[in-house]
């Protein structure tokens, strides 16, 4: 792999403002609908792929004040990493003559990195939209990123050694099949054979051919009668059918893709259920990037690719999701997955997660913290995200302490307010527990999720409870604190503090 693109930022784009994400390897992109996880895939296409292209009015920014922005920027950094994905300080010899030394700037300790500017705004001459792409003398701090005027070392062309692969939820590989720009057809436009093997193969298709012909009552006929057509050719023409294809170079047209249980049960993908044939579209993107990635190995040339993949879960069930994540992480080169799945951000590391939602009007990104024991993490994983994980897409989230409470409260909502609590995006969650807050706490803090909490008004409990809500949200008067009511279990069914749900 050898680089990574380790930070982006957007401006002007969809429904972003203004952001900055750091990337790993491997990132999740989680968040309710329309939180702008795909805004962030379609920005990193704007500006290392192909979606220049498909550029409309609608993907520039519109604010409060329904005002549209001027332009979209897009920044990208790339920067050398070793083996384990970890960051050095230079890149190695052949990216560094692929970049050439105009493209690579230093950082004040020496780190080397390269800064891509992609910049989009409507061509007032000619229509449509101008797309240009920079290369930045200096990686500015965020916070003035938009305003410090940066000197530009070049203009930069796409390089062809980094290639960016959008996965799209509604992939399908019977269509891809049949698409002459598919990435299956990419791939079997690649299938090359020397004269030897082409003329042993195109025997071995004759020997089929004739053999299918003659078992064959109709295919005999059909054959014989052809071949009266000598009669207007003075006997020069030749009649020939072949129920197979007669030349290799013929062979991808006639492609198909067959997957069944066993060797003697295969189904045309056609046949298969959009689980089946969704998954496949993502493995032969796979497939792809993994011959392209030893071409250029054999060649000598650095490679890299970064796959953005729209919902993969999509169609399929818990453990096929699980699976495929397993199979994306194992990919070479970066991903990126935008997903409503709670099974697939469970098998990610707390560290790829990247929690994306709406604030006023703009688009944020939140991480876990990275200050936690190895304890901690465990039991976030091990309590919310694996066990919880529905509470990664909730707007609010209410914590009680017991079982009675969490199937008691969800009917208390539903009669306060009319509709169950799961239509608004709330979600209620059992600790088991006064001394089981803690990582829900952490959760909700992390990811800015609003929490509410009703626990018993014992004082135990109580003192549990403000130890945890301290530890994560500072100091507080729990007893006076309006997302938070400690009462007696029997009293629970009387109490008036219900109404702390309208207040978000």
């Amino acid at each position: 792999m050898n680089i990574l693109i380790d930070t982006i930022r957007i401006a002007g784009f969809r429904g972003i403002k203004n952001l900055e994400m750091s990337l790993p390897r491997v990132t999740l992109l989680i968040g309710m609908n329309n939180s702008g996880k795909t805004s962030v895939l379609k920005a990193l296409q704007l500006a290392l792929g192909d979606y220049s292209r498909y550029l409309s009015e609608e993907d520039f920014y519109i604010g409060n004040d329904d005002k549209r922005a001027d332009e979209i920027v897009v920044d990208v950094r790339i920067v050398p990493v070793d083996e384990q994905g970890d960051r050095i300080d230079t890149f190695d010899d052949d990216w560094l003559a692929e970049f050439g030394g105009g493209r690579i700037q230093s950082e004040a300790n020496s780190r080397q990195y390269v800064a891509l500017r992609t910049r989009s705004k409507p061509d007032e001459v000619k229509g449509g939209f101008d797309t240009s792409y920079s290369v930045l003398r200096k990686w500015t701090d965020y916070s003035n990123w938009l305003t410090e005027r940066v000197e530009i070392a070049q203009s930069f062309s796409r390089l062809t050694s980094i290639l960016f692969i959008p996965i799209d939820a509604q992939r399908d590989i019977h269509q891809e099949i049949r698409d002459r720009s598919s990435l299956i057809r990419k791939v079997l436009s690649g299938v090359k054979y020397d004269n030897a093997e082409v003329t042993a193969l195109e025997s071995l298709i004759k020997d089929v051919n004739d053999l299918a012909i003659t078992k064959s009552t109709e295919l005999t006929s059909l054959k014989t009668n052809l071949e009266k057509l000598n009669q207007s050719f003075e006997s020069s023409g030749k009649a020939e059918i072949t129920p197979f294809p007669r030349k290799i170079r013929d062979l991808s047209k006639y492609f198909s893709a067959h997957f069944g249980e066993n060797a003697s049960s295969t189904f045309s993908m056609e046949y298969h259920g959009m689980g089946t044939r969704s998954w496949a579209s993502m493995l032969v993107v796979k497939a792809f990037t993994e011959l392209q990635d030893e071409k250029h190995g054999k060649e000598a040339k650095p490679f890299f690719t970064i796959l953005a993949a729209e919902e993969p879960e999509a169609h399929l069930h818990p453990n096929a999701q699980k699976t495929l994540y397993k199979q994306l992480d194992d990919s070479r080169g970066q991903v990126i997955i935008s997903t409503h799945s709670p099974y697939v951000a469970a098998m990610a590391k707390q560290s790829e997660l990247r929690y994306l939602k709406k604030d006023e009007d703009n688009i944020v990104v939140k991480y876990l913290s990275n200050d936690l024991t190895h304890e901690e993490r465990r039991k976030l994983h091990r309590e919310v995200i694996h066990s919880r994980g529905e509470i990664l897409f909730s707007k609010a989230i209410v914590l009680c302490e017991g079982e009675t409470e969490e199937q008691a409260l969800p009917l208390l909502f539903e009669k306060y307010f009319g509709s169950e609590a799961f239509v608004k995006g709330i979600s209620f969650i059992g600790v088991r527990g006064a001394g089981n807050y803690l990582p829900f706490l952490r959760f909700a803090y992390d990811f800015s999720i609003p929490v509410y909490i009703f626990g018993d008004g014992e004082d135990s409990a109580v003192n549990a409870l403000k130890k945890h809500y301290e530890s994560v949200y500072g100091e507080t008067e729990i007893l006076n604190c309006s997302n938070i009511v400690t009462t007696q279990a029997k009293d629970l069914i009387q109490a008036k503090d219900l109404i702390i749900f309208s207040k978000k």
